[in-house]
């Protein structure tokens, strides 16, 4: 009897200490939580791509205006019968190029659209001015290059990606107004260079927000998705600008809107990065943030669940040194990790030539003899098969692959363009009889071509950036490359100038640059399928002891080298 009653008390003692006792943590990385327990890209992920994606509409809007408003207009006319005798090309009536008239007193003739048609009517840049008409779009490039730099050091340090993005929205609404004011080309060009600066941030952000909150396997449809909303504000571009036609400071005004309405009606119910919550300390928050993805899933986190953090803040002392302390460190640890530099500069390299070549054929439109409104609605529409087909591609193929062999396209693509260039300017400008268009329709549809794969060269790398480098400097990279992009888009315009005289050396270059980014690519490390790091040192281990064992075939070590066998 008193073994019995000794033997309950036992047992009651034991069930008391299991109700007491908590359960032990279960300590899992961003990545584990969002395959086991939210879902790799369920219905509140597929919500926030939407939200943070719909902002690339306003970052293409606005790097590709100024194929309407800074373009050449189609068409000029005498002003009274026999005051043009003498006129290239002009005949006494009415023109088309710019070069026809160069010879005529000013205020003989007058553009067919009006001198509010564009900012070459209205300032007249051509003839002994024409290269000055290029300098705005460069400006705006190189704006975007200082941008990508200062808004990836504050997504990574200070401010995170969401407030970015929305400081980012805000300049770009004040900058595109204040270009439709402009009183003069230097102005112009100064706002152009500050409206490049502010939309920088857009892009960059939106494509890591984007891609931190999915799973692995979604990270390359996810970015090619954000794509989509940049077709979009490509495509919807020759739909506005047809109806401020005669006045380009009216464009500048209409799409000014949109960032700003984004900011009031959108930004409040995206969610920040859990990633970078996590790398910053926040780890209460970037819970919070994963509980909501799951909750709209219809999921839930265990209660014991805590976050791995591989990467703690430092304690309050040095972290008083200064706000951007940490960013400082990241940006200075990825130039001093051998194989971190080492792929910086081949994507930054083969970026700096498909940024070159992407807006450069955009912007080379108007060399093609072709009317604008049409040739620009074409290209916007040969976006949407790039990113399907990229989409699918990334699915299953090589992300090093993909890119190198959409580069190759691309370039061999614009060098058959100059077989089929048709090198009838008179003077060096193109008779386009009132901007109806009388080029080569070999010529278009082989653009056309080299432009989708072009374009699917230009969204993969960005994805293929995010792969490449972990949590702590991932934006950082990215900016890096958006920089280097933005580079070779701020000395294309001058090519297109250049085009005005010789259509076959525009398409020439753009081919040969194309070709030597795939080219450097083939250097590259393979990420398909590879894990979201989150430091460099962390990923500097794991992938090492990938190359050990040989299983994933992801094969850039610690040195720098290739040194496992590419997939």
């Amino acid at each position: 009897m008193e073994d019995e009653e000794a033997q309950r008390l036992v047992c009651m003692n034991i069930d008391l200490a299991q109700i007491e006792s908590p359960p032990a943590k279960l300590e899992l990385t961003v990545d584990e939580v969002l395959e086991e327990y939210v879902g790799s890209f369920g219905f509140s992920q597929l919500l926030h791509v939407f939200l943070v994606s719909f902002a690339w509409i306003f970052d293409s809007q606005n790097a590709l205006i100024t194929i309407f408003t800074d373009a050449q207009p189609s068409a000029w006319r005498c002003k009274s019968p026999g005051s043009c005798i003498g006129a290239a090309g002009g005949g006494g009536g009415d023109g088309g190029g710019a070069a026809s008239v160069c010879g005529l007193e000013r205020g003989t003739w007058e553009w067919v659209g009006g001198n509010t048609s564009s900012v070459i009517a209205e300032w007249g840049l051509i003839c002994d001015r024409k290269f000055l008409a290029a300098v705005p779009a460069s400006l705006f490039f190189l704006g975007s290059l200082l941008g990508s730099a200062v808004f990836g050091h504050l997504a990574d340090a200070r401010l995170g990606r969401k407030r970015t993005v929305l400081i980012a929205c805000v300049l770009t609404t004040l900058t595109g107004f204040l270009t439709s004011l402009s009183p003069d080309v230097w102005t112009y060009a100064f706002l152009r260079f500050a409206n490049g600066f502010a939309r920088s941030g857009i892009g960059i952000c939106c494509l890591v927000l984007s891609t931190e909150a999915v799973g692995r396997k979604w990270r390359g449809q996810v970015g090619q998705y954000g794509f989509f909303f940049f077709t979009a504000g490509f495509f919807s571009l020759p739909l506005i600008a047809y109806q401020t036609r005669n006045c380009w400071r009216d464009l500048y005004r209409i799409i000014s809107i949109f960032p700003l309405l984004y900011c009031f009606l959108l930004v409040p119910f995206v969610s920040e990065s859990p990633r970078w919550l996590l790398v910053k300390g926040r780890e209460g928050e970037a819970l919070d943030v994963l509980k909501k993805f799951a909750r709209l899933n219809g999921k839930k986190l265990p209660s014991n669940l805590v976050l791995s953090n591989p990467s703690p803040p430092k304690m309050v002392g040095k972290a008083e040194a200064g706000a951007g302390s940490m960013a400082a460190e990241a940006e200075e640890s990825l130039w001093k990790t051998r194989w971190a530099a080492q792929r910086m500069i081949l994507i930054m390299l083969a970026g700096f030539g498909i940024g070159f070549v992407y807006y450069g054929i955009q912007l080379n439109v108007e060399n093609l003899d072709f009317n604008l409104y049409f040739t620009v609605a074409l290209n916007a529409m040969m976006e949407i098969p790039a990113v399907l087909l990229g989409s699918v591609l990334l699915s299953f193929m090589n992300r090093r692959l993909l890119f190198s062999q959409s580069a190759f396209l691309a370039g061999i693509s614009c060098i058959l363009c100059v077989i089929f260039a048709r090198e009838n300017r008179g003077g060096g400008d193109a008779d386009k009889s009132g901007g109806s268009g009388r080029g080569s329709w070999a010529q278009l549809i082989i653009e056309g071509v080299g432009f989708m794969a072009a374009s699917m060269a230009f969204d993969v790398s960005y994805i293929y950036c995010v792969e490449l480098f972990p949590t702590n400097v991932r934006n950082f990279a990215v900016s890096l490359l958006r920089q280097a992009v933005m580079l070779g888009a701020s000395l294309a315009p001058l090519l297109v100038a250049v085009g005005r005289l010789s259509p076959s050396l525009s398409f020439l270059v753009f081919g040969s640059l194309s070709i030597f980014s795939g080219v450097l690519s083939l250097w590259l490390p393979e990420t398909r399928n590879a894990p979201l790091y989150e430091t460099l040192k962390q990923q500097e281990e794991e992938e090492s002891l990938s190359c050990a064992s040989d299983d994933s075939g992801f094969e850039l070590a610690k040195e720098g080298k290739v040194d496992c066998p590419p997939i």
